[in-house]
């Protein structure tokens, strides 16, 4: 425990746990929208399971760095372009990202039948929780190879992760709450995670975006965003 006497530790530490809370904005509006389409008696388990996963799965990575760092070995070459598992699996997660969300804002744009809604309401669980472990595995992906760019002690990246993600549990209904409350909020958050899907898509593709700009027109469109609601409810 010798490296808890040292300030670059906790400095390490702090600036872990705040990228990994960062980097987890995507993964917890996601399981937001998915758990908000599910019976309220049902929503915080979604939540917080769908949180587990994403703990279980991260530390699990992180115990196999190893293997993380292997992934990035191409395994396939496309008319001259090099692709490593970790390429692939960004890309499939980008891909799925963008299908998912466009779905979703054409639904709620065009309307869904109630009946329809409370049929899948009804049989949807299952089908969410796979969904949320589905995207906690390219999330999880995406934030241990962050964490192993910050630091090489393993010990501080896993009390990260794991500060990070009782964070989420603690503010996760909060935050589903009132996405699933606001339907212009609904659909910033959709248009969000397209803009997720579309840069794990160019990142699998090896051009890399700071993800500071993606984060700043998302946190930009959410100030104006609030301030139209301030504005509509005086009017």
């Amino acid at each position: 425990m010798e490296i808890f006497l040292q300030a670059d530790a906790w400095i390490a530490l702090i600036t872990l746990t705040f990228m990994e809370i960062v980097l987890g904005i995507d993964n917890i509006i996601f399981i937001s929208l998915v758990a908000g389409k599910l019976p309220e008696n049902q929503q915080k388990k979604a939540r917080i399971g769908g949180l587990s996963a994403a703990l279980i799965m991260r530390v699990l990575l992180l115990l196999s760095i190893t293997w993380i760092i292997g992934l990035t070995t191409p395994v396939l070459t496309v008319q001259g372009f090099e692709l490593s598992w970790r390429d692939i699996i960004l890309i499939s997660g980008g891909l799925f990202l963008l299908v998912k969300s466009t779905l979703e804002i054409h639904h709620k744009v065009e309307g869904q039948a109630e009946e329809e809604q409370k049929v899948f309401k009804k049989s949807s669980f299952g089908y969410a929780i796979v969904q949320i472990v589905l995207l906690d595995i390219i999330f999880s992906f995406d934030s241990i190879l962050t964490a192993i760019g910050l630091t090489e002690e393993l010990l501080l990246m896993i009390i990260a992760v794991m500060i990070s993600i009782i964070i989420m549990m603690v503010f996760a209904k909060a935050v589903g709450d009132f996405v699933n409350r606001h339907p212009t909020i609904q659909i910033l958050a959709l248009s969000f995670l397209i803009l997720i899907g579309v840069m794990l898509i160019v990142e699998g593709a090896h051009f890399h975006v700071p993800k500071g700009y993606i984060y700043f027109a998302v946190f930009f469109s959410l100030a104006i965003e609030m301030l139209n609601m301030r504005f509509r409810k005086k009017n």
